[in-house]
């Protein structure tokens, strides 16, 4: 199983991005697909998570801001970001917790994509 994540970049403040993460490999079903993000000397913080149901939670910080969504078919979680400021500056990461094929049985993981950067200048 690998998750790709892409979409980072550089905007202005007030701006908007969109990061997708596409999860392949002999794949099972996905439960949880959150978004976190890891800003220059911080810990690691959970930015957005969506269940397999779609129920949604969100940091307070980028509550009314941020959006997650999800499309199962595809296997792909979305992250879209408006009313973006510096602070979002970090590099983002989606995170899945899959369940897969492994020779004649089902076995899950827990798995981390690659990271995008996310720069916001003020």
């Amino acid at each position: 199983v690998q998750l790709q994540a892409s979409g980072g970049g550089l905007v202005q403040a007030g701006g908007s991005l969109r990061l997708s993460c596409a999860a392949s490999g002999s794949i099972f079903s996905i439960n949880a697909m959150d978004w976190y993000r890891q800003a220059p000397g911080k810990e690691r913080e959970l930015v957005a998570a969506i269940t397999s149901g779609g129920s949604t939670n969100y940091a307070d910080s980028v509550k009314g801001r941020f959006t997650i969504s999800r499309d199962n078919a595809k296997n792909m979680v979305y992250l879209q970001m408006n009313s973006l400021k510096p602070e979002d500056t970090a590099v983002y990461y989606c995170n899945a917790v899959v369940t897969f094929y492994s020779g004649s049985y089902l076995n899950s993981g827990d798995y981390w994509g690659q990271g995008t950067q996310v720069t916001v200048s003020s």
